[in-house]
């Protein structure tokens, strides 16, 4: 029984080394019938690393046949589905250079800017990918509005916008979290003039008015006034655009804070608040934040 065992594992370890071989006699032959064959029935089996190399072989004494489109497309598809983004994208720029009215250009124009979707990284890393993604993206649906990959097209647009809205975002909170209350206010109000339709916009709003809350709070009492009046005005802001935020209730007992350091009278704005009346509470609160840097000169 022992010996049996044996010899099925040497004829496993013969069968496994002859098929390598082959594979790799293969590779280093020049000829392309068998190699063209072998390469597509590896693609067809699913063997994308053996198929590439096979094809990337191919390419070269393909060049100038009639194959050439064919060989260099499969080669650029089979590093594709291999995962091997940059690589694909390299195979199908150079592809489409050489072959811009093949059957097969397409196909690659869009899986090109597929691969380079697929090639962008994170939010918390560079995002020099992800904007040259965007502009090839952009440039593939002006270039083809008809394509029928047009909604794939405006998926990845949108997911790669959000994902430099949360980078944005993300980088102005580090300031939050560090306690450095004035950078945090206006590295968030840079966020949103940079673009206004970010997708964080309602939380972005919350740290404005927070920073500059905590800023106050922690500001020496000469200073205090001008920038609680500060708060006072994003608080205003706040409201008015978002009067059923999730952050409302938090915002209104800060704001009562506030008042009360102002020596105020407390008490939250009302949600029905007319916009006459909100317009009013505004220029008020304006008017006293003028006469407060007019006092501290």
């Amino acid at each position: 029984m022992k010996l049996r065992n044996l010899i099925i594992a040497a004829l496993a370890i013969v069968a496994f080394s002859s098929c390598k071989s082959q594979y790799e006699l293969l590779l280093n032959s020049n000829d392309a019938d068998a190699k063209y064959e072998a390469a597509f029935k590896y693609y067809n089996e699913g063997k994308y690393s053996k198929a590439g190399s096979l094809f990337e072989s191919l390419s070269v004494l393909t060049n100038g046949t009639e194959r050439d489109d064919t060989v260099r497309f499969y080669w650029g598809l089979s590093n594709y589905k291999f995962k091997d983004y940059y690589t694909a994208e390299t195979n199908f720029s150079n592809f489409l250079e050489s072959y811009p009215r093949s059957p097969f250009a397409s196909e690659a124009r869009y899986l090109r800017i597929d691969c380079l979707y697929r090639s962008t990284l994170r939010y918390e890393l560079d995002q020099t990918p992800t904007y040259k993604a965007i502009t090839e993206i952009s440039e593939y649906i002006i270039e083809d509005p008809s394509t029928p990959h047009l909604q794939a097209c405006r998926d990845m647009l949108q997911t790669l916008n959000d994902r430099l809205d949360k980078k944005a975002y993300e980088g102005a909170k580090l300031y939050y979290k560090m306690e450095d209350y004035m950078s945090s206010r206006i590295a968030f109000r840079n966020v949103l003039k940079d673009d206004s339709e970010n997708i964080y916009r309602e939380d972005i709003l919350y740290y404005i008015a927070m920073s500059s809350y905590k800023y106050a709070h922690n500001s020496i009492p000469s200073k205090q006034k001008e920038r609680y009046l500060t708060f006072v005005d994003d608080y205003l802001n706040f409201i008015g655009e978002i009067p059923e935020s999730k952050y409302r209730k938090e915002l209104d007992s800060v704001y009562k804070k506030a008042q009360k350091a102002l020596g105020k009278r407390t008490g939250d704005i009302d949600d029905d608040m007319s916009e006459r009346d909100f317009a009013k509470e505004r220029k008020k609160m304006m008017k006293a934040a003028k006469k407060a840097q007019q006092e501290e000169k």
